[in-house]
């Protein structure tokens, strides 16, 4: 999956709790919240003189502020999504509250490949043709 298809993936899932995320779909859209987010915050500190971190001081750092509202349902979803591609359930994404410790376990199971074939939340997002009825297969010719 590529870095635009993953974004655009994210954002079209944007509440869809259901199904599997292949591990390129998360890591690409976290890059793309992580870089986004940057960029937004050097922009709101040039515009508007505010960081996330002065927030408290009255000073607003909008655009930073906006672009979080707008990826935080997508980037929950699209962890729950990942979690169903190990076979586990979504509820396992609230480890994150433990400290330090929930974050490691995340992070290694967001790297880990998820299971081969279909599960119980969904068919392989690895494979291509997942989904696909018998009869748009193609029949490969034995002999």
């Amino acid at each position: 999956m590529s870095f635009t298809e993953a974004v655009r993936t994210c954002f079209s899932k944007y509440v869809t709790f259901s199904g599997r995320a292949r591990r390129s779909e998360l890591w690409w859209f976290v890059l793309f919240v992580s870089v986004c987010g940057l960029i937004l915050s050097v922009l709101d500190s040039a515009l508007f003189g505010a960081t996330a971190s002065e927030a408290g001081s009255g000073e607003v750092a909008a655009l930073s502020a906006i672009f979080s509202l707008a990826t935080f349902l997508p980037s929950i979803s699209v962890a729950v999504r990942r979690l169903h591609d190990l076979d586990r359930s979504g509820w396992w994404y609230w480890i994150v509250l433990i400290p330090l410790i929930g974050w490691i376990v995340l992070i290694v199971w967001y790297a880990t490949r998820g299971t081969e074939g279909p599960n119980r939340f969904g068919p392989d997002p690895l494979d291509e043709g997942a989904g696909a009825g018998p009869s748009s297969i193609p029949k490969v010719p034995r002999g």
